[in-house]
């Protein structure tokens, strides 16, 4: 990167947006022998602060979703060598953890639905065994009197999300790369329809080959100017718990329960530090605000699981944007303008699809067409210009 006297920037790559998908494409960009700049008010401070970290795709199976769960499925299978690899990079532990999950069902309706997930599951070839009420408390023996049935994935696991942005902000600063807390004011678009950088809230302008917009839910309103262009990306509220069960060992420790009670999901996950992460309201709204309905939903349905957390000081509640599109695919890959590429809308996925996303980037900065279950994220897929790639666009 190199500094105009102006206050502007020169580089090969501009990233916007630093939640863990802008920081992974600018790590990688890096990696790749590029320079790199990146920009953010509050890099690590959006979607990214509020996430669990489960690492989940056997219980995150949705119906309608086969897509998602290629892209799920994929990235699971590369955290372990990804998660290795960064912690290599930055000297930081991202607390990966293979502590499986249990999916509980609280009543008797619950137990249907359980059926129903489950089947699901297994008709996808994923590895879920069903267990009884005691099979459920000999896995969890926090378990409450109250579970009908429960199911358990041994391939699911975790991470802490917090400590994933701190080990990749470490990471691009072995780079030598710095972050610039700025705001984005508007992409520069050359004569031709180019897109060639971006002025910041400051004035300053920011050249580069190639621009990754991953800004999440603020991604549309940074193309306004680009009709070619389709994002779109609306907010979808979470509101999550944050509890310290450092001085209740019998509660600290590794786990993933996930629950439905009385046809609501909920989930409770656990860390070796003794954090317990409660969670997490799906909500259309846009209002980053924790209300007390939230708190007391999320609350009501966790201790109908583990009854437990009752004595656990709640040390945080926290209200996030997830950045979502119609189809829930992330906008993965060059679009119809020459220089822009779009990294959005990972959703509630964004911490399990990390992996697969470097990978993801690794090919496009090398030049080469990403894996195949990434063809359904190709941002021209709500448009009608072909995109182009990014060795076009350099």
């Amino acid at each position: 990167m190199a500094i105009s006297a102006a206050g502007g920037t020169s580089s090969d790559v501009v990233v916007v947006g630093l939640g863990v998908v802008g920081l992974v494409a600018a790590w990688r960009a890096a990696r790749s022998g590029r320079t790199v700049t990146v920009l953010d008010p509050a890099a690590g401070t959006g979607a990214t602060h509020a996430a669990a970290g489960m690492l989940a795709p056997v219980s995150e199976t949705e119906f309608g979703e086969d897509d998602v769960l290629a892209i799920n499925l994929a990235s699971a299978r590369a955290w372990p060598t990804f998660a290795a690899d960064l912690e290599q990079a930055s000297h930081r532990d991202v607390a990966f953890a293979r502590t499986g999950s249990l999916q509980v069902a609280f009543d008797a309706d619950d137990a249907r639905e359980l059926d129903r997930v489950v089947a699901l599951q297994r008709s996808h070839g994923l590895d879920v065994t069903m267990l009884d009420a005691a099979g459920a408390r000999r896995a969890e023996p926090l378990l409450g009197p109250r579970v009908a049935a429960a199911a358990h994935s041994p391939s699911d696991h975790q991470v802490d999300p917090r400590r994933v942005v701190e080990a990749l902000l470490a990471a691009l600063a072995a780079e030598g790369v710095t972050v610039l807390r700025r705001g984005l004011r508007r992409l520069t678009v050359e004569a031709a329809g180019r897109v060639a950088g971006l002025l910041d809230d400051d004035g300053h302008e920011h050249r580069a080959g190639t621009v990754v917009v991953a800004a999440g839910t603020a991604t549309p309103a940074l193309l306004t100017d680009l009709p070619d262009v389709v994002a779109p990306i609306r907010p979808v509220k979470g509101q999550i718990l944050r509890l310290d069960a450092t001085d209740l060992p019998w509660l600290a420790g590794e786990r993933i329960v996930r629950g439905i009670v009385q046809g609501r999901r909920i989930y409770v996950v656990g860390r070796a530090d003794g954090e317990v992460v409660v969670g997490a309201t799906t909500e259309e709204r846009s209002d980053a605000v924790v209300t007390a309905g939230g708190v007391f939903a999320l609350l009501r349905d966790a201790r109908a699981l583990v009854p437990g957390i009752d004595e656990a000081p709640l040390v945080e509640q926290t209200a996030r944007l997830r950045p979502a599109t119609p189809d829930h695919l992330p906008l993965l890959g060059p679009t119809a303008r020459d220089g822009l590429v779009l990294a959005a809308g990972h959703h509630r996925h964004g911490i399990l699809q990390l992996a697969a996303t470097s990978e993801a980037f690794d090919d496009l900065w090398a030049g080469r067409e990403p894996a195949g279950h990434w063809r359904p994220a190709d941002p021209s897929r709500f448009t009608t210009t072909r995109p182009a790639t990014v060795q076009e666009s350099a």
